[in-house]
């Protein structure tokens, strides 16, 4: 594992660039502390980055079972976080404000926690099963796991559509899949067991029963589709009203809350805006003509027009 430069941090003053654009007022509080949370410990870790990733080794073997707390919010370098943050402030924005905040924050707690078991899971059993012990010793790190499982998660509330992944037009619930596939061939030195532990968990969450279990576990909310209490959203004000879970009365309809992100994003989908950072931050490293990003997809023009649609009959 890589040590981090003690240098400029371009990465981390370009993720700071992007959150005072949008602005602190328009991330919702969770968000926020996550994108906080994930700055602080890389600009103060809590222990040194082969003391906090997260193997077969060191947590089962060796019984370091605080590297499952550590290991998703500490990054090899800031370019490492900016390309986790950058994805977490997007998602982040979408989903806080349709699941509300309370439950959001447990999302990321469970999902930061089953990630590390479930990546533990798939090393033990390739290790097994092939006879390659080199996997119990594979060390992750980063916030990549819990990113794909709300890619997962957000697929699953915006069914329907396509999305470009190097150039090849992917129905939107297979886009995370043709991701992990991407991210594994063009971006050395990622942990693909980390990703598809993500997916999995997703999974789970979206078709599997661990949405069941913590809506027992927690006792407040139902074992119906969602939390039927009404919940907060945002504006550039900050708290500006609240939603009913179904706003015209029936199950299934969702009207995001009003905001006008053309303000602060130029009308670019969040899509749009990762992959012109990644340009940016591709220029900056001198690597523009001959390296491709190594992260990115569009909109594709059907489902732009279908989403110009969709905000003009809200706006009826």
């Amino acid at each position: 594992m890589q040590r981090r430069s003690r240098g400029v941090n371009l990465g981390l003053l370009l993720l700071l660039s992007q959150i005072f654009h949008v602005g602190i007022n328009n991330i919702p509080p969770v968000t926020l502390a996550t994108l906080a949370l994930n700055i602080w410990l890389f600009l103060n870790p809590v222990k040194p980055l082969y003391a906090s990733c997260i193997s077969v080794e060191k947590c089962y073997q060796q019984k370091d079972w605080q590297r499952l707390l550590l290991s998703p919010f500490h990054h090899a370098d800031d370019w490492h976080l900016y390309f986790n943050m950058a994805s977490m402030l997007w998602k982040g924005i979408k989903l806080e404000r349709r699941v509300g905040s309370r439950w959001f924050a447990y999302l990321i707690a469970t999902f930061s926690l089953l990630t590390g078991i479930v990546y533990l899971l798939l090393e033990f059993s390739l290790a097994t099963f092939i006879d390659e012990p080199d996997f119990q010793r594979h060390c992750a790190v980063g916030f990549s796991g819990v990113l794909f499982a709300l890619k997962v998660l957000n697929n699953h509330y915006c069914p329907g559509g396509f999305v470009n992944v190097l150039g090849f037009p992917v129905p939107n619930r297979y886009a995370c899949w043709a991701e992990l596939v991407a991210i594994h061939f063009f971006t050395p030195g990622t942990s693909f067991a980390g990703h598809l532990a993500g997916i999995l968990v997703g999974l789970m969450y979206t078709q599997g029963p661990l949405k069941k279990i913590m809506e027992t576990c927690t006792g407040v909310f139902s074992s119906s589709s969602g939390d039927p209490r009404p919940q907060y959203y945002f504006n550039n004000s900050g708290y500006s009203g609240y939603q009913d879970h179904y706003p015209r009365g029936r199950p299934g309809y969702y009207e995001e809350a009003p905001r006008n992100y053309d303000a602060y994003t130029g009308g670019l989908s969040e899509e749009e805006q990762l992959e012109r950072a990644l340009r940016a931050s591709l220029w900056d490293r001198g690597n523009t003509r001959n390296s491709p990003p190594p992260y990115g997809f569009h909109l594709s023009p059907e489902e732009e027009m279908r989403r110009k649609r969709l905000h003009r009959f809200d706006g009826q």
